[in-house]
């Protein structure tokens, strides 16, 4: 570094400095010639101040390039204007469509969403938990991976609202918001039955998650409603609800001898199903005539596959919207009771299932 390097170098860093100064409110109000109680209004209570007034604070605000310090703001007040969705896996398009539905409301009432991945992984979403608590967020909205954590339990007695999302609880320490999923399962197993499958594989896991043993319960409802025996269903356990994972469902489903194959599939998600078609297609067998298949949320990429594949559609932002709301009107009304809020699936007929014909 030169001499006149170092000599400019107090100047850069004031420069920088200047660059990031804002206009505070007392700038403002001496702009717009009023007081700082008339500044704090148009910020926090607007309906009290006179349109004319008002007009001249903003037009301050925008001259002087004012930008609010929302952090101070939330200091003062001991919470945010920030909700929050702890998902359980972002990678699948279910959660990010439930977190659009949860934006919704957030965005009608004004507020803001922190999106967290919890990705499955229970130190993660621990961890998750323990910093949007400190950070002092509005609520937070969860699917998580155990209901019964205790962490997750403890948080609403410590004054941050917690809402369920797509996992109903029996509790009434919390809102839930779910879809009737052992249904989706019976519905998925019914359709298969009706079109003369006798052995049906079940795939989906891993069995910590509450939805896949709720859906799995399904299927093993709809065989004995049937009068089927239950080993008329093969469990596959798969490690995640991913593609990959249904590409070696897929895998193993065609090493099973012939006489224990099952003619069709019921996924425990999308995911699984569409890479278990995947894996179908690689290895030459057709869907539906050597393998049907069906999968469950019926996300976009679900009528889009190859082979339209048939699922269980849940009402995915509908989910998110109703949980936020539920969320809102806990943190703000004194009143507010806990509301065990669940949907009912409907099974989507497409060409994995029932062919061209």
């Amino acid at each position: 570094m030169s001499v006149d390097d170092a000599e400019a170098l107090p100047e850069r860093r004031r420069r920088r400095t200047d660059k990031r100064h804002t206009a505070g409110v007392k700038a403002v109000a001496a702009a717009a010639g009023v007081s700082l109680g008339t500044v704090s209004n148009v910020l926090n209570r607007p309906e009290v101040v006179s349109p004319l007034t008002r007009a001249k604070v903003e037009a301050a605000m925008a001259a002087l390039g004012f930008v609010r310090n929302e952090s101070a703001r939330q200091l003062r007040a001991g919470s945010s204007r920030i909700i929050a969705y702890l998902m359980l896996d972002a990678g699948n398009p279910f959660f990010t469509d439930v977190a659009k539905g949860v934006e919704e409301a957030a965005q009608a009432a004004g507020l803001s969403v922190f999106l967290c991945n919890s990705n499955e992984d229970v130190d993660r979403e621990a961890d998750y938990l323990d910093l949007l608590e400190q950070q002092r967020v509005q609520g937070i909205l969860i699917t998580p991976i155990d209901q019964n954590s205790s962490r997750l339990r403890k948080l609403p007695s410590r004054g941050t609202p917690v809402v369920v999302v797509d996992r109903a609880l029996d509790d009434t320490e919390h809102c839930s918001v779910a879809v009737n999923d052992v249904l989706g399962g019976e519905l998925a197993i019914s359709h298969l039955l009706e079109l003369g499958h006798r052995l049906i594989a079940y795939v989906g896991g891993p069995n910590t998650i509450g939805q896949v043993l709720d859906r799995r319960d399904g299927a093993r409802n709809a065989l004995h409603k049937a009068e089927r025996p239950a080993t008329d269903l093969i469990e596959l356990t798969t490690g995640a609800l991913t593609v990959a994972e249904g590409r070696g469902a897929g895998q193993r489903l065609a090493g099973l001898p012939v006489d224990r194959r099952p003619t069709a599939a019921f996924c425990a998600n999308d995911l699984l199903a569409l890479g278990l078609l995947q894996q179908c297609v690689s290895l030459g067998l057709r869907v539906p005539e050597d393998l049907a298949i069906v999968g469950y949320d019926d996300i976009e990429y679900a009528e889009a596959a190859a082979v339209p594949l048939t699922s269980v559609r849940q009402p995915r932002q509908l989910l998110g919207r109703t949980a936020a709301e539920l969320l809102l009107d806990e943190s703000s009304n004194p009143d507010h009771e806990h509301q065990r809020v669940i949907f009912t699936p409907e099974l989507v007929v497409r060409t994995s299932t029932r062919g061209t014909g």
